[in-house]
């Protein structure tokens, strides 16, 4: 399939729909990043902006801006809408990943 076929595919539109989305994403060092999707780069490594981190098991966070996450490391990805993230609720109640 040529690259034209590819980003109109279901899965390339599902997450060009994602794009400025507030994403909370936990990894497996038992880290939390909650911040803007701004992308992903050819290894599908996931880019946000400002961007809290949190330890879990740990109430405090730090501001981290702009991260790049390792595809390999990420365990969970949940998606907030911004009517959504006033109540701290998932949107659809339901996690991407």
């Amino acid at each position: 399939p040529s690259s034209t076929d590819q980003s109109t595919s279901p899965s390339i539109a599902a997450l060009k729909s994602l794009l400025t989305t507030t994403l909370r994403i936990t990894t497996t060092d038992n880290r939390v990043f909650i911040g803007t999707f701004m992308g992903t780069d050819q290894l599908l490594n996931i880019i946000l902006v400002n961007t809290e981190e949190y330890i879990l098991g740990n109430e405090a966070s730090r501001f981290v801006g702009q991260v790049m996450l390792p595809w390999r490391l990420v365990l969970h990805v949940e998606a907030f809408d911004q009517q959504s993230t006033s109540n701290g609720k998932a949107k659809d109640d339901k996690s991407l990943y």
